[in-house]
Order: C-alpha cells, then sequence, then structure tokens
C-alpha cells in the first residue's frame, strides 16, 4: 500500500491527515502499518499484523489509541491463558452473598492482542466470537462490547515453537492482515534519535499526548468513507477479482491448481470497505481501481489459502494475488 499523499478538504478528513501525521512523530519507518491502521479504523474492521518483535507494533496501537478519546488494553497471549483472561468473569463477593460480573480486558475500545497465535483454541474461540458478534457470553448472560470496538493482534514470523495456527474462521475476521519489515538506515537513525528523546522527556514527565479525535468524529467519519462512490463495473470488477480467488480456471488452469480455497463474501465486503476508506483518506469521493489494488493484498493475504502444489513450488499468497490482479481485466 502506498502513503497517501493528498490533502482532504473537510473537516473530518483534516483531523484524520492530522492524525496521518502525529502517527508519524512516533511510528517511524512503518507508515504502511499507519495506514492500514485508519483504513481498518474507518472500515469498522479488526487488524492482524505479521512481523519481527521491536518493529512498532505495540507502539502504533498505543500511539493510536491515545490520540482517540478510546480506552486501550493489551493482553500478552501464552499458551497457558484463559477464556475468563480476556471476557472476565462472575466474581463472589461476600459482603452481598452474590455474584458479580468482573469485565476483562475486550470491554476496551482499543485491544492489542500480543502474539495471537499462542494462545490455544479456547481462548480463540472466545476472542472470535468478541470479534464476529461485537458481545460476549458468559453462562446465560451477554453483554456488549463498546461501539467502537477494534482487535489489533500480531504475530511473530520468527519463532514457530509453541504456537496455535489460528483456525481459517478467525483469520476471516480480520479484515486485512499486514506484514511489516525492518526500517531503512535512514529511518533507523531517526528511531534512535526519537527513542533519546523519549528518554529525556519522561524524566522531565511531559504529559501525554492530548486526544486528537472523539469517537463520534470516528462514527461520522466511517459513515462519510461508506458514502465515497464506487461505481457499478467497479464493483464487477472487485466482485470478479474475490470469485477469480475461488475459481481461477477461467483465467489460468494452472493459479486453479495453486488455489486450495479462495475468498468468502467477507473478503468481498472487506474489500469494498477498505478501498472506500483508502479513496476518503486520500481526499476524494469516489474509488479508483487503484484503491482496490492497493488494499487487494491485505484483504485476501490471509483469505487465500494455496495447495501444497503451490507451496512445494515456492509460491506464496502476495505472488498468487499479483497474478489475480493481472488476470482480472479491469472495468
Amino acid at each position: 500500500m502506498n502513503m497517501l499523499t493528498s490533502q482532504p478538504p473537510d473537516h473530518l478528513q483534516s483531523l484524520f491527515t492530522q492524525l496521518r501525521k502525529d502517527l508519524h512523530k512516533d511510528i517511524i519507518g512503518q507508515p504502511h502499518l499507519i495506514d492500514c491502521l485508519l483504513v481498518a479504523l474507518l472500515a469498522d474492521g479488526h487488524l492482524l499484523v505479521e512481523g519481527a518483535p521491536g518493529l512498532a507494533k505495540t507502539t502504533a496501537v498505543k500511539a493510536l489509541a491515545a490520540r482517540l478519546q478510546a480506552d486501550f488494553h493489551r493482553v500478552q497471549f501464552t499458551p497457558d491463558l484463559l477464556p475468563a483472561d480476556l471476557t472476565g468473569t462472575d466474581i463472589f463477593r461476600p459482603q452481598s452473598g452474590s455474584f458479580e460480573f468482573e469485565r476483562g480486558p475486550l470491554f476496551h475500545n482499543m485491544v492489542l492482542a500480543d502474539e495471537i497465535n499462542r494462545a490455544p483454541a479456547k481462548v480463540q474461540s472466545a476472542l472470535l466470537e468478541a470479534m464476529a458478534e461485537r458481545q460476549i457470553t458468559i453462562g446465560c448472560n451477554t453483554w456488549q462490547l463498546p461501539e467502537l470496538f477494534m482487535v489489533m493482534a500480531t504475530q511473530n514470523p520468527v519463532e514457530q515453537e509453541g504456537t496455535f495456527p489460528l483456525p481459517e474462521a478467525q483469520l476471516d475476521r480480520f479484515v486485512m492482515h499486514v506484514r511489516i519489515g525492518y526500517p531503512n538506515a535512514a529511518s533507523e537513525l531517526a528511531i534512535l534519535r526519537l527513542a533519546r528523546d523519549q528518554v529525556r522527556q519522561k524524566m522531565h514527565a511531559k504529559p501525554a499526548a492530548t486526544p486528537l479525535l472523539g469517537q463520534s468524529d470516528v462514527f461520522k467519519a466511517r459513515e462519510a468513507a461508506l458514502a465515497v462512490h464506487m461505481a457499478a463495473g467497479l464493483e464487477e470488477y472487485l466482485t470478479q477479482l474475490v470469485l477469480a480467488s475461488r475459481d481461477a480456471a477461467p483465467y489460468d488452469p494452472q493459479l486453479k491448481r495453486w488455489i486450495a480455497w479462495g475468498g468468502s463474501p467477507r473478503a468481498t465486503i472487506a474489500l469494498d470497505r477498505c478501498a472506500r476508506a483508502y479513496a476518503w483518506l486520500d481526499g476524494r469521493d469516489y474509488v479508483l481501481p487503484d484503491d482496490v489494488h492497493a488494499v487487494a493484498h491485505e484483504v485476501l493475504r490471509h483469505r487465500v489459502l494455496l495447495s501444497y502444489e503451490a507451496e512445494a513450488e515456492g509460491w506464496d499468497s502476495d505472488q498468487v494475488i499479483d497474478r489475480l490482479l493481472n488476470l482480472v481485466p479491469l472495468p
């Protein structure tokens, strides 16, 4: 995804432009991650981020939450984590002789699920309900989560020992799957200087950043992004793109052999929402084919599952998506 460059015209877009600028001050060398965070926020979806340790994944979501009127909570996923550690549980109160529900971390607006693939299936199941239904069920009782609710999960591609691969049903609940790499030399130097300045600021007890956007601003921005115009031909194009991921034989019989499973209808919806959000962030009230291409890899990467033949021949999902984008004709 390329960095957005246009200057948005109205007040809400100006706020998001300022938000991007502020995030770039705290998160150096990861413009791709910042853009994906904002697109996911506008698309009302959850984000899965994959990258090596120390690449500012945690810092990014904390910086975003600090600039919104939103509660933030980080959960370190481990093999001994229990569902109640996320959802909360009933606590017995001796004073009243009754049980009272104690809310867990999922009742915050922004939740960072750090190293999500280290938790077992029961924990993943509890998180899946929260992500999919925006609610938590304990026994016979169901509690609604906040209207502004976003999960950003991280995966460490370096260590696979002691991990539990995420089920496809849960992967499909993430609107985008982002892969990030190491910063370049100039960014590395800027990170060094920023870290040194932050140590000095802590010594002088500098106050925390003032929230830039209220939750109502986020909801209005989502409505504006959803209202961005998409031509009928472009709607047909993104639909055909997802259909081609399920059956690529009309375009390339070889490609069909490489794809075991394609994107679900949720992929079509996510592609539509993210393309509109990307266009809105770029200051436009209409979607271009480039907007669809800009988010296609992040939306389809975790939804296009490759066959054993493809993996044996050295293909990955990004290469297959590139092939799809080249084969499916533009409107």
